[in-house]
């Protein structure tokens, strides 16, 4: 068995309880080890997909393991590049925690190595795919946005100012951080459903079938364009926003899990 990922799995579990500890005392050290636990994880992940690319012959996005396993690769390396750039107080608290309930999915999901079906035997499935997946990533951080505005627009009306509040940036801050993130996954949604199409193309002769995962996809890019729309034409900023990308998240989500197992489809991943 391939020890890389319990390992990477561990690594992540402990970043996250390391950062809630940054979380709960702000004491600088927790801060600077939750970092390097997480970039840690981060490189052990790297390896482990390397390894299971040599295992399976193939860019290990096909099934649901692989794919989640992706997703959460791709927010860490999308928070701690986006990190560089921008800093948002104790940002990466949340982020970890969505990262190890990701892993933890990856973890109970079929580890099993199985053959490609002919259709997903294409260079577009390491294209499709991992563009989909880092859309998925930084529209998760713009997620985690949304419930930190919200936790700290909670406070500020109650007037009862608690452990969020001296925690959580300032609601100027969060908003700036729900655009950023829409600013970078919305591109890629977008760039993902095309490629998906021209896949289509080249595997079933069709550009698009109206499947159940390439509707919800869809669904999906409309309530984002909505919102950028929104943001930009109507000042739909703070509260309105970080409510519909939590909204436009949750769609997200129903395309990667609740369409493989509710309804099916041809896009539903192996295992």
């Amino acid at each position: 068995m391939n020890m890389l990922f319990p390992l990477t799995y561990l690594g992540y579990l402990l970043a996250t309880a390391t950062y809630l500890l940054w979380f709960i005392n702000q004491q600088r050290t927790a801060r600077l080890a939750a970092r390097w636990l997480l970039t840690a994880a981060g490189i052990l992940h790297t390896l482990n997909l390397g390894a299971r690319y040599f295992e399976a012959g193939h860019t290990p996005i096909s099934n649901m393991h692989e794919a989640v396993s992706f997703f959460a690769w791709s927010m860490t390396w999308g928070f701690l590049i986006f990190r560089w750039r921008y800093r948002v107080k104790n940002f990466g608290t949340f982020v970890s925690v969505g990262i190890s309930l990701l892993m933890t999915v990856a973890a109970l999901a079929s580890k099993e190595v199985t053959p490609l079906p002919p259709a997903m035997r294409s260079l577009w499935l390491p294209v499709h795919a991992s563009i989909a997946l880092m859309a998925n990533a930084f529209l998760a951080m713009g997620f985690c946005g949304g419930v930190m505005y919200l936790l700290q627009e909670r406070e500020i009306k109650s007037r009862r100012f608690g452990i969020f509040y001296e925690r959580l940036p300032s609601l100027e801050a969060l908003d700036n951080l729900n655009q950023h993130c829409l600013s970078a996954g919305f591109p890629l949604l977008t760039l993902g459903i095309i490629t998906g199409s021209f896949w289509a193309k080249q595997a079933w002769g069709s550009y698009w079938q109206w499947d159940p995962k390439e509707t919800w996809s869809l669904i999906t890019w409309f309530i984002y364009a909505a919102l950028l729309h929104f943001r930009f034409t109507m000042g739909w900023r703070r509260r309105r926003a970080a409510i519909m990308s939590m909204i436009g998240f949750a769609a997200a989500l129903f395309t990667l899990w609740g369409v493989t197992y509710l309804l099916g489809g041809i896009h539903a991943y192996v295992g």
